[in-house]
């Protein structure tokens, strides 16, 4: 099934893809910090607040009509189970898993993924989240980089359309996020938690 650039929303207006998955991220957000805000400010874990923003993620995603994507945390495998692997620069490879990602394991092939999301608490060291960030900007890295030159398919993953870095710091109690399109990082901005 072809993903086409313009989706059909419920409310019957026509959006490209970055339009939709604008809102999809904005409503997702702030879905995200008003029910879970209690628990972000208790300091639960990484991959608790990982889990709970995919609910958010992926329910927004199905009502704007992306039907056919996933919201899955801690998600560590290609298509035919290979480990996922991302090229950062020319030379250096990793494996890698991310912390959550929006993609349609592999059905939809044109467009397979869309966001990938690391997070992180404030309080982590300096290095881990300079490596999530160095991995963000090689997910949304061209998808043109995972061909080599007789254009047959390199293993690496890229092509995400978003990346977003997200700083929890419940001694502060905010959010700092970090927006990167096309390799690079594009936005930078906070909200403020507050505890319902």
């Amino acid at each position: 099934m072809q993903q086409s650039a313009f989706l059909t929303l419920p409310t019957y207006k026509m959006m490209t893809i970055q339009e939709t998955l604008d809102l999809v991220l904005e409503q997702s957000i702030s879905d995200f910090f008003k029910m879970e805000a209690e628990a972000i400010l208790d300091q639960v874990s990484e991959r608790n607040n990982c889990q709970r923003f995919s609910i958010y993620l992926e329910r927004r995603a199905h009502d704007a009509g992306l039907t056919g994507y996933r919201a899955d945390a801690e998600y560590n495998r290609q298509s035919g189970g290979n480990r996922k692997r991302i090229l950062i620069g020319n030379a250096e490879e990793a494996f890698i898993h991310s912390d959550l990602i929006l993609h349609s394991r592999g059905s939809i092939p044109d467009q397979d993924n869309l966001i990938a999301i690391e997070m992180k608490k404030a309080d982590r060291p300096d290095h881990e989240k300079q490596s999530d960030r160095r991995r963000l900007c090689a997910m949304t890295g061209p998808a043109d980089k995972a061909l080599d030159e007789q254009q047959t398919v390199r293993p690496y993953v890229c092509g995400y359309l978003i990346g977003m870095y997200i700083e929890l710091d419940a001694h502060q109690g905010i959010a700092n996020i970090e927006r990167y399109e096309n390799g690079k990082q594009a936005q930078v901005y906070s909200i403020q938690l507050a505890a319902p």
